[in-house]
């Protein structure tokens, strides 16, 4: 064989293999052009709001844990304005109202500061009136005596507060944490029977008497 054919022999062999491994890799073009193309026509993923929720059911008067706390993404026009935008707003601070697991929290659900502005030696305390039909009647001011009664009359009223300010009357909201009854009412009272109180309103039948 001639060096010339030699020469040509080689050249051809090496033509083939350029030709060989351009296949795959015309098709891998392809798919990628294929793959770039499909994502530039499709549509933008949804933007989201992330928001500080309840991460379990939580009764009125627990005081707020870092881990009490969870964050999830919500479309922007499901959360409510009112909201906490950080977990610093709330942890420490004594929970206002029950809440259920996902609820998103709003620094009105806790015990706020300013309502015991001007009230040295009171503590504010949220208490569930187990009437619902009277929370209405009251209003933030009002000056009023808390009784923890018997329904059933098998023994005496028992005198709780005599001299507590009403200081909020939270909303009445869905309650899926197995509470009892009634609504919820925040009260201002001397920091020496608050433990009492919000003892007794947890296991008892709780009314109000209005003070002059």
């Amino acid at each position: 064989m001639s060096p010339l054919t030699s020469l040509a022999d080689r050249l051809d062999r090496a033509r083939r293999r350029v030709l060989w491994h351009r296949r795959p890799l015309a098709a891998l073009a392809c798919a990628g052009a294929a793959w770039a193309g499909i994502h530039a026509v499709a549509p933008p993923a949804p933007r989201t709001v992330a928001v500080w929720t309840a991460a379990h059911p939580m009764v009125s008067g627990t005081v707020l844990g870092a881990s009490d706390l969870r964050r999830r993404s919500f479309s922007p026009g499901s959360v409510p304005e009112d909201r906490i935008g950080s977990p610093a707003q709330v942890v420490g601070r004594v929970l206002a109202r029950p809440v259920g697991t996902g609820a998103v929290l709003a620094p009105t659900d806790v015990v706020s500061d300013h309502w015991l502005e001007g009230r040295p030696g009171t503590t504010a305390v949220p208490v569930r009136v187990t009437d619902a039909a009277v929370v209405p009647l009251l209003r933030v001011g009002d000056r009023v005596a808390l009784v923890a009664a018997d329904p059933q009359g098998h023994h005496a009223a028992e005198l709780l507060a005599t001299d507590a300010t009403v200081l909020a009357v939270p909303k009445p909201v869905g309650d899926a944490t197995g509470a009892l009854p009634g609504r919820l009412v925040v009260v201002g009272v001397p920091t020496g029977v608050a433990d009492t109180l919000a003892d007794e309103a947890t296991r008892r039948y709780l009314t109000v008497m209005w003070n002059r």
